[in-house]
């Protein structure tokens, strides 16, 4: 393993650039795939994984020797932690991140962390509890309660964990796969501020738009700075990509979304790229998902990200009409059809890559991955893409 030293700079050179030439718009042997959350739940502890002697091993079991580290799969590594504590731990977060891709070949990697840690870099509690998921014990209820939060955040001093397990993952993925960053955006997280945790309805924070504008912008510009600095930094420690999520677009009306949401979604990418600039930093590729708006598909093109994530429940022919041919389409799968048998699975795919066509385009699920999915169907998910975007660029 490498040390927490590990500079970001001097990084393995990159196997495989398919995911990145697919965001950029160029050509590609194969449809890149990657999955969300597949550093998940989802993996039963069985590999061996880390040996001090021989370094990284990827894949397979491996006889125990002295001075062996043996290190099992999500739920064995996480069983003993609490959640947050593991996103506090590079060296975890660096483990839960590698994993999958000893098992699959997927064309990326996504640094595992959770979109909460901002809120947290805030200045808010936030515990996760079993069964129940993220919780504020303390959610914000008056607008005086915009006073408790941090104005200014130092986002090194803050978040620098998130930094560290970045660069160690990079180095230790030995340039097999680009490494995504991400961040939630910021009408998701000031929904979770104000709800306290997961919702149906999100009454509480939709009721802060009516009642509350002035300071329902003045949150979400807070968090849309925050956002920038802690998605700058990632790139500057290593991140090759950058994912923003709205998982809960689909909770606003076009008129709502449009006013809150698709400005801070543009500022954090003109912010980002002005920023990366600057600093002499990569031009990364950032990919925006915001689940459920089909209504802003078109806004959301011309947003500035390179990629745009759909969920599963929209036609490919039909974004691709919605967002023209100049922006990268990554989905949609729905999540549940991992549920089904290895063959069903590979004709969804087939049709899939159909709709999208096989350039310009990014597999991946509507949504992310569920805990009870057999791996060996995420397998065949991946495996399919590969084999069928491979026919089809052949023919």
């Amino acid at each position: 393993l490498c040390s927490f030293s590990c500079s970001p700079k001097g990084f393995p050179k990159l196997k495989n650039d398919t995911f990145l030439r697919a965001a950029r718009g160029e050509e590609t042997e194969h449809t890149p795939v990657w999955c969300m959350r597949q550093a998940g739940r989802y993996l039963p502890g069985e590999s061996v994984v880390a040996c001090g002697a021989g370094g990284w091993r990827w894949g397979g079991r491996h006889t125990p020797c002295h001075n062996c580290r043996f290190l099992a799969e999500f739920r064995e590594t996480r069983a003993a932690q609490d959640f947050f504590a593991t996103c506090r731990s590079p060296k975890l977060c660096c483990e839960l991140t590698l994993q999958p891709l000893r098992r699959f070949p997927f064309d990326a990697a996504i640094i595992f962390s959770d979109i909460l840690v901002v809120p947290q870099a805030l200045g808010m509690e936030v515990v996760m509890v079993p069964g129940k998921g993220p919780t504020f014990p303390e959610p914000l209820k008056e607008v005086e309660d915009l006073l408790k939060l941090r104005q200014k955040v130092d986002v090194t001093a803050e978040l620098g964990y998130v930094f560290q397990a970045i660069t160690l993952t990079r180095h230790s993925l030995e340039g097999k796969v680009p490494l995504i960053g991400f961040s939630g955006a910021p009408w998701t997280l000031m929904s979770y501020m104000i709800e306290g945790g997961g919702s149906t309805t999100m009454a509480k924070a939709k009721s802060w738009l009516y009642c509350h504008p002035e300071a329902s912008h003045q949150l979400l510009r807070l968090l849309a700075d925050v956002i920038t600095d802690y998605l700058v930094g990632q790139v500057a420690a290593g991140a090759q990509a950058l994912q923003l999520f709205e998982s809960h677009a689909g909770h606003l009306g076009p008129e709502q979304f449009q006013e809150f949401a698709l400005p801070y979604i543009r500022d954090i990418a003109r912010g980002v790229k002005s920023k990366l600039k600057a600093e002499a930093l990569p031009l990364v590729p950032m990919i925006i998902f915001a689940k459920d708006a089909h209504y802003a598909l078109g806004d959301l093109a011309q947003a500035g990200y390179e990629v745009v994530g759909l969920d599963w429940t929209i036609r490919p022919q039909e974004a691709r009409a919605q967002i023209g041919k100049d922006v990268t389409l990554q989905g949609n799968l729905d999540p549940c059809a991992l549920y089904a048998p290895k063959e069903k699975i590979g004709e969804l795919v087939k049709k899939m890559l159909e709709g999208f066509g096989t350039q310009r385009y990014i597999a991946n699920l509507g949504h992310g991955l569920y805990p009870d999915m057999n791996p060996e169907h995420v397998g065949a998910f991946v495996e399919a893409v590969h084999a069928h975007s491979r026919h089809i660029n052949k023919h």
